[in-house]
């Protein structure tokens, strides 16, 4: 093995770069700014270059320093989820981030079988269309839209997003809704979304829609609620809906699906990989998704290419 400088020397410069300063380095370590100052001098007698540039009372990072300490705050932060997952391994709490539409639908309608399966856990579901980070602790995994790729993430692809018109029988009646052109002269929820010409294009009509005002939500949840209402039709995504669909609640005109281009991914930090209560999770996860296969086009199910 490589004799590498001390630790605690790297932990101090590691420090002191990040504030490019002293004395907020010696308050962050509890040390006197005095004992900051040798242990870099020490490394950097080590080193035989300078790892600050000194002047007029100030310090910046010199050219070597700047090298050094991407990867050594990298390392740091590495060490410190290492330790996190070992403590999340004895943690009896699952905390799950979930982004609306698919948390406040398909998920929390099966929560609840994961929590009997694993009676020694207990789940916290929370539900948001904001990026939650998950290095920062406090959530042990997310489930994310995408294209699969977030740094220091494992996403593990779980089905494709897709939409279609849905809407109440009633709404489908009143209006006549049988062909796709019919959608053209209704009232549509979200009518200047880019995804409702994609999806008319799909089924061979390739007029662009002209801009409409008209009601937007944050969610496929309260699109749901206003259909269901009678308000308007709306795309949304017929895996999150199957027991109103199974109902006749709602009613799913035409067979043709939009796929944006993303999909949905599980993810957790890299550094958790093998944590007891995120590996029953995953399992369990899959298992569910696994008996609603059915229920879509088998494309669906392949990962973004």
């Amino acid at each position: 093995m490589r004799k590498l400088p001390p630790l605690a020397a790297i932990r101090v410069f590691e420090a002191a770069g990040r504030h490019q300063n002293f004395s907020r380095a010696a308050e962050e370590l509890g040390m006197t700014q005095a004992a900051v100052s040798y242990q870099i001098r020490q490394l950097e007698d080590r080193l035989g270059r300078p790892l600050f540039v000194r002047d007029k009372g100030r310090v910046r990072l010199s050219e070597a320093g700047y090298r050094l300490l991407p990867a050594l705050s990298g390392a740091f932060a590495s060490i410190a989820d290492a330790f996190a997952a070992l403590q999340g391994d004895d943690d009896n709490v699952l905390t799950i981030s979930a982004a609306v539409s698919f948390g406040g639908t398909w998920l929390s309608s099966r929560i609840g079988r994961f929590q009997l399966r694993h009676p020694d856990l207990a789940v916290r579901l929370t539900q948001t269309n904001m990026m939650v980070d998950l290095g920062a602790g406090g959530v042990d995994v997310g489930l994310r839209v995408g294209a699969g790729h977030w740094p220091g993430l494992r996403a593990d692809f779980l089905f494709r997003s897709h939409v279609t018109p849905i809407c109440s029988p009633a709404f489908r009646a009143e209006h006549r809704v049988s062909t796709p052109a019919d959608l053209l002269r209704v009232e549509r929820v979200a009518p200047s979304d880019p995804w409702w010409s994609s999806w008319l294009a799909e089924t061979g009509i390739g007029e662009p829609l002209p801009p409409r005002a008209g009601i937007e939500f944050d969610s496929q949840i309260e699109e749901a609620s206003a259909v269901e209402g009678g308000y308007g039709i709306a795309l949304m995504s017929p895996l999150f809906w199957r027991a109103e669909l199974d109902s006749g609640r709602l009613v799913q005109p035409f067979d043709t699906l939009f796929l944006p281009g993303s999909a949905y991914y599980l993810v957790h930090p890299e550094s958790r990989v093998g944590v007891r209560k995120i590996e029953r999770f995953r399992e369990w996860l899959r298992e569910e998704l696994e008996a609603d296969r059915h229920l879509l086009p088998e494309r669906l199910w392949e990962p973004l290419p």
